[in-house]
């Protein structure tokens, strides 16, 4: 279990600094890197693609909460199925997203967004390694429970 909770605590730590480097830098402007991809500062009191991110301010809690539940239950499971290489990896990759995003909304009060993907006039919600982590997880964990299994 340890080996997994490390590649939680380096990819949380990914998050955080980048997180920090993006307060720093993008407060009161933005960077255009490529046509399709900038460098924005976003704070997002809501969920994923902003959901509730206009409620009056109630979601924080049930947000922290949530995200607190799941990663003990995670945690819970990288106990029971350590030798579960593929499943432990997604489930390491989703801890740290939950625990970053998790952290920005306890000091913060909302998740900092930053990298804004975009083409002709359309762009995908700004989002974070955190975000990236819990999306590679999720799939990883789609991909695990629909692979053959050997009996």
């Amino acid at each position: 279990m340890t080996k997994w909770l490390a590649i939680s605590g380096g990819i949380l730590v990914a998050d955080q600094v980048t997180k920090y480097w993006a307060v720093a830098a993008l407060t009161g402007r933005d960077i255009v890197v490529t046509p399709f991809f900038n460098l924005v500062l976003v704070y997002n009191p809501g969920a994923a693609f902003s959901f509730l991110s206009d409620a009056s301010g109630w979601q924080r809690e049930l947000f922290i909460a949530i995200a607190l539940g799941a990663s003990i239950w995670i945690v819970y499971l990288l106990r029971r199925y350590p030798g579960e290489r593929m499943f432990a990896a997604a489930l390491s990759l989703v801890l740290a997203g939950a625990v970053g995003n998790v952290t920005d909304r306890i000091l913060v009060g909302a998740v900092i967004d930053f990298l804004d993907f975009h083409a002709f006039g359309y762009h995908w919600p700004a989002f974070n390694v955190a975000d990236a982590a819990i999306s590679c997880g999720a799939a990883l964990l789609i991909w695990d429970a629909l692979r053959p299994r050997k009996t």
